[in-house]
């Protein structure tokens, strides 16, 4: 992935300070010191591997760019950020309220009655019709899953492949990005999809329209669940590159960074 140098154009970009100052109206961090120390303390409760860490720290003393982008990302719908992992549920009852359903068109739907939000259904369509330029159609699987219908899919992994093994694959219920409606399976739904002409166009191209994978390989002790080539989540565009240029494409450092950071005392 990019790095962090160079993710906001330097042209016009005001120093350090005022960049800070900025995010001091919404985040109160009052200065340079009293943000490098706040940084610090949440590099470590979102477990932010040191490598990372120091990246960032020292694209910082080159330009306010960082700044600016978690800025930018912290503007955007809250929504489009909220973490949802295995220790972090959605609130209880959570329900989309602007669902819309999707249709055969730019992309294909494999069974009538799925449904995502409508920013995320926009941005698949757009995301597909670039997709199609290219020969590529793209297949939406699965979306939106409701509280008590990721009841039944959990319920029905554990009967097929007992506890232990269904936790890599299946979140709880109230714990599924799926219960976001910011969420969609691609293609096969299976490990398929990744050497498919699809799966490799969305891992080249998905971040460009706001899209970033969830569960990426090798990330099954950070994230708690085995590699999902198809499994992609609608972030937003601002959200997605801030993703890529500072945190290597792993979505769950950047949700669980901005997360300690809202929430820090």
């Amino acid at each position: 992935m990019p790095e962090a140098e160079g993710a906001v154009p330097e042209e016009g970009l005001p120093d350090l300070a005022e960049a800070i100052a900025r995010l001091s109206e919404a985040q109160g961090a009052a200065d340079t010191a009293e943000f490098a120390g706040r940084l610090s303390l949440v590099f470590e409760e979102a477990a932010i591997p040191p490598d990372i860490g120091q990246r960032i720290t020292r694209a910082m003393a080159d330009s306010p760019a960082f700044v600016l982008d978690l800025l930018s990302c912290l503007e955007e719908d809250p929504s489009l950020r909220i973490l949802v992992d295995k220790q972090h549920p959605l609130p209880e009852g959570y329900e989309p309220a602007d669902l819309v359903e999707l249709r055969d068109g730019s992309y294909r739907v494999n069974r009538a009655g799925l449904m995502l939000r409508k920013a995320a259904a926009d941005s698949l369509d757009e995301m597909a019709r670039a997709a199609r330029l290219e020969g590529i159609t793209l297949l939406a699987s699965s979306a939106y899953r409701s509280y008590v219908y990721q009841i039944e899919v959990y319920n029905r992994i554990v009967r097929e492949m007992g506890q232990e093994a269904a936790d890599r694959e299946s979140a709880r219920p109230g714990y599924s990005q799926h219960q976001t409606g910011l969420t969609v399976d691609f293609g096969s739904i299976d490990d398929s999809f990744a050497e498919t002409a699809a799966g490799r166009w969305m891992a080249a191209n998905a971040s460009r329209f706001g899209w970033s994978l969830s569960f990426p390989h090798g990330y099954e002790a950070l994230t708690g669940y085995r590699w999902e080539s198809w499994h992609y989540r609608y972030v937003g565009k601002e959200l997605a590159a801030f993703i890529d240029n500072y945190f290597d494409g792993i979505q769950q450092h950047a949700l669980r960074f901005i997360y300690e950071w809202e929430n820090l005392p």
